[in-house]
């Protein structure tokens, strides 16, 4: 029986390209580049959404927060033997002014619903694998969002490593740091190349094919 891996996450799962505003092809972005390296024993769902947050009811577009869909979303694919979770970006919008370690403790919310929600619901609990966003670009100034972000989203990105480990580490889920492996595109300092995609692929293949399922 094939292993389900969910992907919930922001315009950087949905596969958003900078350059255009489009969507990069399905063997493009990470998680369907994902799903040709795992093969048939896995199947990948894709459930990435522009603008997403965490658990942060966005003024203007209230219907992307995070936590409002992600139960509707377990129940629908159960069951899930796999969560690959990447939020966190969004919520450094100067609109929220959000602290990097409240923005880390909003995505421990989700991973304590991912976790509490899939125990009641299929019987066992989902392995989540918690990402730390990519970094904001420094050329944040020049970008088509800025304004939306600020610069002081840039170093307030920095510290998302330390503060998502720490959640890793209290709710007992697998950690990955992304910053350390993808960059955004210099277009417009959110978003990530096609390269970044195929990179993040090849190290989510390695910690997926490693774990005990």
């Amino acid at each position: 029986m094939s292993k389900t891996v969910l992907c919930y996450g922001d315009s950087n799962t949905y596969g958003y390209v900078p350059e255009t505003g489009l969507r990069y092809p399905k063997d493009v972005r990470y998680p369907g580049r994902l799903q040709i390296l795992l093969g048939d024993e896995y199947v990948v769902i894709e459930e990435g959404c522009n603008g997403r947050t965490t658990i942060t009811d966005d003024p203007i577009e209230g219907w992307k927060n995070g936590l409002d869909y992600l139960k509707p979303c377990l129940n629908s694919h159960k069951p899930v033997d796999i969560v690959v979770l990447m939020l966190g970006s969004n919520d450094l919008k100067t609109v929220f002014h959000l602290s990097p370690a409240e923005i880390a403790e909003g995505a421990g919310r989700l991973v304590d619903v991912i976790k509490s929600f899939t125990a009641e619901k299929q019987g066992f609990v989902s392995k989540i694998i918690l990402i730390s966003p990519p970094e904001i670009g420094s050329g944040i100034r020049n970008s088509a969002f800025y304004g939306s972000f600020n610069e002081d989203a840039i170093e307030r990105s920095k510290e998302f490593p330390r503060c998502y480990k720490a959640v890793a580490e209290e709710k007992g889920c697998i950690f990955f740091n992304s910053a350390e492996y993808i960059y955004p595109s210099e277009t417009d300092s959110l978003h990530l190349t096609a390269e970044g995609h195929m990179v993040l692929a090849d190290k989510l293949y390695d910690i997926i094919t490693q774990l005990d399922i």
